[in-house]
């Protein structure tokens, strides 16, 4: 089983570079969920994409345009959107913000 560290410290856990004004700060996870915070600037975008993971994100700042399964809807600080399991899902950001995205199970692409 993997795990992540059992306290997670945002000044001492790194940011990585994504590129094109995107930043992901890796959180708690395990085998079957993993938390994540992503930094969007102002105009970044998390392109189209699908992935077998379930997805709950929630925006703790900044204004975003996402995307889900063809349906749009844009979210501010408070909001939070749902993503099944191979739904093809992206967002714009339209004001600069980070997303807490929950995934199960973890991704093990970002370890």
């Amino acid at each position: 089983m993997i795990q992540g560290n059992i306290f997670q410290i945002a000044a001492e856990t790194a940011w990585q570079d994504l590129g094109n004004g995107i930043q992901r700060q890796v959180f708690g996870y395990d085998d079957r969920i993993m938390m994540v915070k992503v930094k969007f600037e102002q105009g970044a975008i998390g392109v189209l994409h699908q992935h077998h993971h379930t997805q709950i994100s929630y925006v703790e700042s900044g204004v975003f345009e996402a995307s889900i399964a063809g349906e749009q809807k844009t979210l501010q600080q408070g909001d939070g959107f749902y993503v099944p399991p191979n739904a093809e899902h992206g967002v714009i950001c339209k004001e600069a913000g980070i997303l807490v995205d929950v995934f199960s199970p973890h991704r093990e692409d970002f370890l």
